[in-house]
């Protein structure tokens, strides 16, 4: 137990001390956040119906998606899960400590974020802070299971930037967070159902907030915890403890398996 919160101690502050941790943890979501408070909340004042969940949602995202998978492949690429291995470190800790501790990052910028979009820009508030608190954990649970999963089936730090972009890009034009799901095509509504942000922000609208959802915000909730636990299982199943391990259990392949709840959700609710 203390070398578990050793090491959580160590990645907890690695996520302050690195610069380009402290970027994608704190700086550039709380920047971004702040901008959109000024400027779009003039340009489309209904945006500020759903300020509080969508900068919620974008810091999350910027921590464990964009943060999390590099720091894993580039620990793999220099022998450092080799070295756990020698010593007795399982995979499990050394997956699930990066992620905890991106997870609390991720969770301070959204109590922020929930703190001050009411005072600061007039934002929605936050009706039931219970069910706020549980989204927001629910929602970095699953963004980190994801993260992780990219971190462990990409071979550098080039192709993990591919990946990670092609869920960030698609989560911040077409998931509810700059534009309401309702408003979006029907065709580009059932794509985002593909994404779990677009069912985060249906929770957290629809429970946390008390608004009207295009998506039961119950459902929204299950689907987001399978796709989490899914995640997860497989990152831990596909670990690779270097670069050289010739005894990979599943074939990086496997990860698209993680999709299932979203397509489901795709299928049953679009």
């Amino acid at each position: 137990m203390r070398a578990f919160a050793n090491h959580f101690s160590f990645e907890f502050r690695t996520g302050l001390r690195n610069k380009n941790l402290l970027m994608l943890n704190y700086l550039f979501p709380l920047g971004f956040y702040a901008m959109m408070g000024l400027m779009m909340t003039q340009i489309n004042p209904l945006f500020k119906e759903t300020m509080i969940p969508a900068m919620v949602v974008f810091g999350v995202l910027s921590a464990t998606i964009l943060g999390l998978p590099s720091p894993l492949v580039e620990a793999r690429e220099a022998g450092i899960f080799r070295s756990f291995k020698i010593n007795g470190v399982p995979a499990v800790s050394i997956l699930s400590i990066p992620a905890l501790t991106t997870m609390f990052h991720a969770l301070i910028v959204a109590a922020i974020i929930a703190a001050t979009g009411t005072p600061l820009f007039d934002a929605a508030p936050v009706t039931n802070w219970g069910a706020f608190a549980l989204i927001a954990l629910l929602t970095a649970f699953v963004c980190a299971g994801l993260g992780s999963l990219i971190g462990v089936i990409t071979a550098n730090t080039r192709v993990t930037v591919l990946w990670s972009q092609m869920l960030y890009l698609p989560s911040m034009l077409i998931s509810g967070m700059m534009v309401p799901l309702s408003m979006l095509p029907a065709a580009f509504g059932r794509i985002a159902l593909l994404l779990p942000p677009t069912y985060a922000l249906q929770a957290f609208q629809g429970l946390a907030l008390g608004q009207a959802t295009t998506v039961s915000p119950v459902w929204s909730v299950v689907i987001l915890l399978a796709g989490g636990v899914l995640a997860f299982a497989l990152a831990i199943h596909l670990f690779d403890w270097d670069r050289h391990n010739a005894t990979r259990q599943g074939h990086p392949l496997m990860a698209l398996l993680a999709l299932l709840p979203y397509v489901a959700g795709m299928v049953l609710l679009g």
